[in-house]
């Protein structure tokens, strides 16, 4: 029996390919065309989006530009534009704020929204759901997806249902009957190794996880058991944070063939660094720490982590930092790397004064459900 979250209404808004959305709405020679917007497809890139028609071909987020032109020859790659995008990223959660003051950012393009309390005193979340992408596409001309549930976990699984321009709305007396049906990689949190290890004793589904016990689960996986196991009964009690006091900021690619040439991962190094700077000058924050995250084709995942004497916010100065650790302290020369990562924290200057110089901090990599994905 999944539980009602206290009477919570949750919305999860996620824009419908946002980056491509962006570049056909603007130019009408691109609509109804398969866009990618991502690295040089004649060089070394990956896509970070496209277009709903590119996806027809079996295009995705992640997947390295020469394979998407493999599978499309005609599609049209453009460059990603990450200061403009997030400017349009800025009107859209103005938007959000007229709704609720419980808005969490969870990437330039979704976020959550708890509307249990709401400034329309509106008791349907479904109602406000809607109006939210009313309101998007009359000041942006872009589409969202909506999901909406009693809980963070049901709201981000529902949005993708129905995707693009959906609203799926999941209440406490058809979760049940969701979460049985709902395939196990689209559980959020499970990742194509941990699909992996749950698919080869033969679970497949919602339904299949259900009948683990938690000792169980957590004998497979670990801290991710545990909370597979509270997932799939509709347990998520988070609370909805607004005005989070960020201590990092990062993105992260899975790549759909793994990288073989570390040319390709620094190609992606570079691409990463574009998104993380432009997220960190629209809020405003420079880092001292860069942390690189790695993960190997054996699915062994690193991360190392260089503290830089000065704050940085440019995409230059990121790449710098994340390509020196990628070159001098992984085995990206020699081995295959399925995930990359980069993440810039340390925002506040420290407390102690004098020559900080470079310092080099390294720390085995502990595994985070974190909202973030992405892309």
């Amino acid at each position: 029996m999944a539980e009602n979250g206290g009477g919570r209404k949750i919305i999860h808004v996620d824009m419908d390919a946002f980056f491509a959305a962006i570049e056909q709405r603007d130019e009408p020679k691109f609509r109804n065309k398969p866009l990618i917007v991502g690295g040089n497809p004649w060089g070394r890139g990956v896509v970070a989006t496209c277009s709903y028609e590119a996806r027809r071909y079996g295009i995705h987020s992640a997947m390295p530009s020469r394979r998407a032109v493999e599978l499309c020859p005609h599609a049209i790659f453009l460059p990603p534009r990450m200061e403009y995008y997030a400017t349009i990223s800025k009107k859209i959660f103005a938007i959000f704020s007229e709704f609720s003051h419980l808005v969490e950012p969870l990437s330039i393009d979704e976020a959550f929204l708890d509307v249990t309390h709401n400034f329309f005193n509106e008791p349907s979340a479904t109602r406000l759901a809607r109006q939210l992408q009313r309101q998007i596409f009359s000041a942006t001309q872009l589409t969202a997806s909506a999901g909406v549930s009693f809980n963070p976990f049901l709201a981000k699984v529902a949005s993708s249902v129905q995707k693009p321009n959906g609203l799926t709305v999941i209440p406490p007396e058809r979760a049940r009957k969701f979460l049985d049906a709902l395939p196990i990689i689209k559980f959020y949190g499970v990742g194509p190794a941990t699909a992996k290890k749950l698919e080869a004793r033969q679970i497949f589904f919602g339904a299949d996880l259900f009948a683990l016990s938690q000792k169980t689960l957590e004998e497979i996986l670990g801290r991710t058991g545990n909370y597979l196991y509270h997932m799939v009964r509709g347990i998520d009690q988070r609370p909805i944070v607004a005005n989070r006091e960020r201590q990092s900021l990062g993105k992260e690619v899975t790549f759909a063939e793994d990288l073989r040439e570390v040319q390709d991962a620094c190609q992606a190094l570079r691409q990463l660094s574009s998104i993380v700077a432009a997220a960190l000058r629209e809020e405003n924050l420079r880092g001292r720490t860069v942390t690189l995250k790695l993960r190997y084709d054996n699915f062994e995942s690193i991360t190392r982590s260089i503290t830089l004497a000065e704050r940085i916010d440019g995409e230059d100065d990121i790449l710098a930092a994340a390509e020196g650790l990628l070159l001098s302290r992984t085995e990206a020369l020699t081995r295959r790397i399925r995930l990359l990562g980069i993440t810039v924290s340390s925002f506040t200057e420290p407390k102690c004064s004098g020559e900080v110089g470079w310092i080099q901090d390294e720390f085995p990599f502990m595994a985070q459900l974190r909202r973030q994905s992405m892309a």
